[in-house]
């Protein structure tokens, strides 16, 4: 009889783990539904007093959508409609990438209008997270 899995909770999980996890994850759907074709997506913006990256979208394209894990614009460049750009270039990227939707996650105090401006709809939330708060999680058809 082979020996029992363990279960282990690392004091200081890393990204050797999470590697794990996703590795496992990553084999049980692509035998379930075929390959995510998974991609990430990095999109910059530079401060123009530093020339170095200051902010930008972080996130990745999968099962012919677009999820933004990541988008800040910081505040002292903001009022340049960089947000806009940022996202609209992501969306061209996405659709380039055969995307048929991008979807994303936001806190009540952060950008919920603004994203809704841009053709965004809520499809879900989550009350109390943090307590008292609300997170949103929107979604655009890019077909």
């Amino acid at each position: 009889m082979p020996p029992h899995p363990t279960i282990i909770v690392p004091e200081q999980p890393n990204e050797s783990h999470r590697d794990v996890v996703v590795k496992a994850l990553l084999a049980y759907n692509d035998s379930a539904v075929g390959p995510s074709g998974v991609e990430p997506l990095a999109i910059l913006i530079t401060d123009p007093a530093t020339g170095k990256p200051a902010g930008g979208l972080w996130g990745r394209t999968a099962y012919n959508w677009c999820y933004v894990d990541l988008f800040v614009i910081p505040e002292q460049l903001r009022g340049h409609d960089l947000g806009s750009k940022v996202l609209a270039q992501a969306e061209d990227i996405a659709r380039q990438r055969g995307c048929i939707g991008i979807w994303l996650d936001t806190y009540w105090f952060q950008a919920r209008e603004f994203y809704e401006k841009q053709g965004y709809e809520v499809f879900g939330s989550l009350d109390d997270y943090p307590r008292g708060g609300q997170r949103y999680f929107l979604k655009k058809n890019l077909v």
